[in-house]
């Protein structure tokens, strides 16, 4: 396993790209108003939810899969096993999801704000992910892999072992966030920035890193590795 330590830090991340060459993601513009409690009971697979709050819930169990979300706050929620296969989330504010074992797998993720989610074991496999800012939180064992990100920001949170195996990462920045044993297995990137990553630490994947940008001193954490990687040997 690959770790590197301080990376450049915020600046890195939102300004940096520009000087570097690198695109910069384009973050979510996400406005609700006049939201209205919901108040249905369970949620429905293939349900239609349109600018309705989700408050303090225990959805834990629950099936909605194939559901639509737009304009929707879901906030304080609990989601342990929570299927949401195939869901469409579209300028939604998520912040507060705690759970493990949640079902986002084929899901799509538009204009989203995640905010100080606590998840565990989060099944995103074949997701899609436009315009999504991470913020703050934790999330252990996300399984990201066959996604395709496009202009995703993961800011001041922890990632645990996230797999993006076979993925698509296109305008991708880490911000000051800890990146722990991250699987690159497959990837494929394209103006993908982990300079702002505070810790970084490769588990899989570092022969993939084609199309990211990393700061010097990320190189030189990641010089072992990758001469392993290469099949240098280094001697004396």
């Amino acid at each position: 396993m690959a770790r590197t330590g301080a990376g450049t830090g915020t600046g890195a991340g939102r300004g940096g790209g520009a000087r570097s060459g690198v695109k910069g993601a384009r973050r979510p513009e996400v406005r609700l108003s006049g939201l209205e409690l919901f108040a249905e009971g369970e949620l429905e697979p293939d349900g239609d939810y349109d600018g309705v709050e989700f408050r303090e819930l225990d959805l834990a169990g629950q099936d909605g899969g194939g559901a639509r979300f737009m304009d929707c706050a879901v906030t304080g929620c609990g989601v342990d096993g929570t299927r949401l296969r195939k869901a469409r989330v579209l300028d939604c504010v998520l912040t507060g999801l705690r759970g493990v074992g949640t079902d986002l797998a084929e899901a799509t993720l538009r204009d989203v704000e995640v905010v100080d989610a606590r998840l565990g074991g989060a099944q995103m496999y074949g997701a899609v992910w436009e315009r999504v800012v991470v913020r703050g939180g934790k999330i252990d064992y996300l399984n990201l892999r066959q996604a395709r990100l496009r202009d995703v920001v993961f800011e001041g949170c922890v990632l645990v072992e996230p797999d993006f195996g076979g993925a698509r990462l296109e305008r991708v920045e880490f911000v000051d966030c800890a990146v722990k044993s991250v699987d690159f297995t497959g990837v494929t990137l394209s103006d993908v920035d982990l300079r702002g990553a505070v810790e970084l630490g490769i588990a899989g994947g570092v022969g993939r890193l084609s199309g990211a940008v990393i700061s010097a001193a990320q190189l030189l954490d990641l010089a072992p590795v990758l001469a392993v990687e290469l099949g240098i040997r280094v001697e004396g």
